[in-house]
């Protein structure tokens, strides 16, 4: 996919807090009695960046309230990597890799925007121990001029993180387990182009009407999610209303 596009103008980002708290309260007003339920297998979330288990809790929530065994990542507010990526990456892999060990199934991981990354990264290294990926919001295709997201990084973790081309190019490859990127063409923080995976078999992209930071609290985003995670394990479906983006 072409990179010949910019982050969101800065108007856009203006609205988002806005927007997310008209989003966070429409989902308090969802009717979930349609949603499909769960055969209880694991979910684990991840958070954005600066956000932490109370941004996530609606959506663990749900996802408790659907039949799953749903926790958060465990490791407080999103900073941004802690210390190199690669050793980072590899901490959150035995996190996720323990979770399987105690509860005997494999897990599905639903990771908003930055939290996506580590989602996709986990799944590309134990794929054995991933039932499915779902990232909201996550710019993988993208670089950091692709986002808005950049000062904000470096005020949380005091620099920014060393990615080169390899890793970039890696970031960007579907992992080897059915992979859901549900994006915002309206998205303030990240160009939605960035957040847009190449078609394949177990590979998709499904569009929403929604702010970046109220992804995570919109009801049309937690329908998906509650559809996705219903999926058999080993008979998953793409979404009946995916399509790739032109």
């Amino acid at each position: 996919m072409s990179h010949a596009y910019k982050a969101p103008p800065l108007a856009l980002m203006g609205l988002e807090p806005m927007r997310a708290m008209l989003e966070y309260v429409s989902a308090g007003f969802m009717d979930r009695s349609r949603l499909p339920t769960g055969d209880g297998h694991p979910v684990v979330l991840f958070p954005g960046l600066g956000a932490d288990a109370l941004a996530m809790e609606p959506l663990r929530r749900c996802c408790s309230d659907l039949g799953y065994e749903a926790c958060d990542w465990g490791r407080g507010c999103n900073t941004g990597p802690r210390g190199d990526m690669e050793g980072w990456l590899d901490l959150l892999t035995e996190g996720v890799a323990a979770t399987v060990a105690q509860r005997g199934r494999r897990v599905s991981l639903i990771g908003w925007s930055l939290g996506g990354i580590y989602a996709r990264e986990i799944a590309r290294r134990r794929p054995e121990l991933v039932r499915q990926v779902i990232t909201l919001g996550t710019p993988f295709a993208g670089r950091c001029e692709h986002t808005n997201v950049g000062v904000l990084l470096q005020m949380l973790s005091g620099r920014m993180p060393a990615l080169d081309a390899a890793l970039l190019a890696r970031l960007a490859l579907t992992p080897p387990v059915p992979t859901t990127s549900i994006y915002s063409r309206s998205d303030g923080v990240v160009a939605w182009q960035a957040c847009c995976e190449a078609p394949g078999p177990n590979a998709e992209n499904v569009e929403v009407q929604a702010s970046h930071v109220g992804l995570v609290w919109h009801p049309q985003v937690w329908a998906v999610v509650a559809d996705r995670l219903a999926q058999p394990e080993d008979g998953w479906q793409p979404y009946a209303q995916a399509q790739q983006p032109s």
